[in-house]
């Protein structure tokens, strides 16, 4: 298959490197969550067109398909096949899950050399198992941090409430092998970077070819509204640190004229970090 066909977004990066956008499906989210402590009156505006009666938005799941001469990657799987019908309407999942939507665009998941995976929430590391429990992507090495898998499958009340444990515990046994400690590169030109923030292990994903950089910042960067390193949702866990990756990973992607994907954002999910004033907005392409 061609990158070409897929049709969400395409992107050629120089030397053989291809990026694709492959949206597997939304979800809603509490509005109220997702903007923190920014004060409801600031941003309704912002939302007024999408939000429901449930006081809710639509989340786009949106995964990048990598094709390098080194092998091919995939950056997140979303919710994936497995959640109970009553689960999927109380979350409001639509859509074609990772790998129906990865089939449709004429890719074949057992081509996937690699699985990047931000962090090992449901709505990124659900595809990673599919409708009947085996892995997904069965070729392929899984890669999140591995402070994100220490901290996943902890006890305290809050990370049990925030994983999908009993899942996570499905996939361990093939997936925590290839965790990354630190940095890594994947294949010459795919890097995982490690930001927490979010949560303990949570980590970027840069993709650099000869003309151009795409970067996946997880997230740390949802929604427009992100670019302000300070506008927060409630369950970052370490919203400190978050603050201070952000206007890190910013101020590079604004300096080095990064493209950037916005991990939920349902309407215009590739643009750019600009600045303005002492902070920065997001111009969609």
């Amino acid at each position: 298959m061609a990158l070409t066909d897929v049709h969400d977004w395409f992107a050629d990066l120089g030397g053989g490197t291809r990026v694709a956008l492959v949206v597997a499906g939304t979800f809603r989210s509490d509005a109220g969550v997702l903007l923190g402590h920014v004060p409801r009156p600031t941003w309704l505006p912002l939302v007024r067109d999408e939000i429901d009666a449930a006081n809710r938005l639509r989340q786009a799941l949106n995964c990048l398909l990598v094709e390098t001469p080194a092998g091919r990657v995939l950056v997140e799987t979303g919710i994936g096949e497995r959640l109970s019908e009553k689960m999927r309407h109380l979350r409001g999942v639509e859509g074609p899950p990772i790998l129906e939507a990865l089939r449709a665009a004429r890719f074949a998941p057992e081509s996937i050399d690699w699985v990047a995976l931000s962090h090992l929430h449901f709505d990124h590391a659900g595809g990673l198992l599919d409708r009947d429990g085996r892995p997904a992507f069965p070729g392929a090495r899984i890669v999140a941090q591995l402070a994100e898998w220490r901290i996943a499958l902890d006890d305290n009340p809050r990370i049990v409430a925030s994983y999908d444990q009993p899942e996570l515990r499905l996939v361990a046994p093939f997936a925590e092998a290839d965790a990354a400690d630190g940095e890594r590169e994947l294949v010459p030109g795919v890097v995982v970077v490690p930001t927490g923030g979010h949560t303990a292990g949570h980590q970027a994903v840069v993709v650099r070819g000869r003309t151009g950089t795409v970067a996946f910042f997880g997230d740390l960067c949802m929604r427009p509204w992100s670019v302000q390193p300070t506008w927060l949702p409630s369950f970052d866990d370490f919203p400190i640190d978050s603050v201070e990756i952000k206007m890190d990973l910013f101020r590079r992607a604004v300096e080095e004229n990064w493209r950037i994907v916005l991990s939920h954002e349902p309407e215009r999910p590739i643009g750019r970090i600009r600045r303005r004033g002492d902070g920065f907005e997001y111009v969609p392409d």
